[in-house]
């Protein structure tokens, strides 16, 4: 069980890289082939070749090879899985600020009294 990353670590940890998540957006577009994601890249073929190996491991990113060419695309699966992550966080605070707000406007009436007492 030491060596199981659940899918959205794994989402996550691919994300964390500049480089990955300038290819996930890139793929966004359109799938391209594996020299394509590479041009705009300063590192070489087989770096390159390791951030997909790690997109791929995480579910992002699928390929397919046809003769030479490696011909990549996104997979929404796993990117949808990270954003209704982040939504359900988003929803949680926004209800907590909203508390928060209401719970503030309550005691600005009372300092108020207070002041005039």
């Amino acid at each position: 069980m030491l060596n199981y990353q659940a899918p959205l670590d794994l989402v996550f940890q691919a994300l964390a890289d500049p480089a990955r998540r300038a290819m996930v957006e890139r793929l966004s577009r359109s799938p391209a082939s594996v020299s394509e994601l590479a041009r705009p890249f300063d590192m070489s073929l087989p770096a390159v070749m390791q951030h997909l190996d790690v997109l791929e491991a995480s579910g992002l990113v699928r390929s397919e090879k046809v003769g030479r060419v490696r011909t990549c695309r996104v997979d929404d699966a796993n990117l949808k899985l990270a954003g209704d992550w982040i939504s359900k966080r988003r929803a949680l605070w926004e209800q907590r600020f909203d508390r928060l707000a209401d719970y503030l406007a309550e005691q600005k009436p009372k300092s108020k009294r207070r002041r005039k007492s």
